[in-house]
């Protein structure tokens, strides 16, 4: 993997943890439960508002450490364009899961 590959993975990813922090620290933050990896089926039974504020800030960790190994400026550049990707495609498939998830679809 090149430079240039790096330098784009690395912000796609940290907006994926980013994005990924938000409903578990949400969720947590106000005391609901809300399913985890860690949830018994995983991703579809829910978890522990604690465990859900854990998981959050794993993620808003991963997703900082990402950035800061490759620093992103906002503006129209590959590196800002990348980590919104990330948060867009994870925020939609997330989006679409726990939508079928909590309406009992699965």
């Amino acid at each position: 993997m090149d430079a240039l590959d790096l330098s784009l993975a690395l912000p796609f990813f940290a907006g994926a943890f980013l994005c990924n922090s938000l409903p578990h620290l949400f969720a947590g933050l106000q005391g609901r439960k809300f399913p985890t990896p860690f949830s018994r089926p995983a991703t579809i039974g829910y978890s522990s508002a604690f465990t859900n504020v854990l998981w959050g800030i794993f993620n808003a960790i991963a997703g900082l450490v990402l950035l800061n190994s490759a620093p992103v400026s906002i503006g129209l550049n590959a590196g800002f364009v990348s980590a919104m990707l990330g948060a867009t495609g994870l925020g939609a498939y997330v989006a679409v899961h726990f939508g079928k998830v909590t309406a009992g679809g699965r």
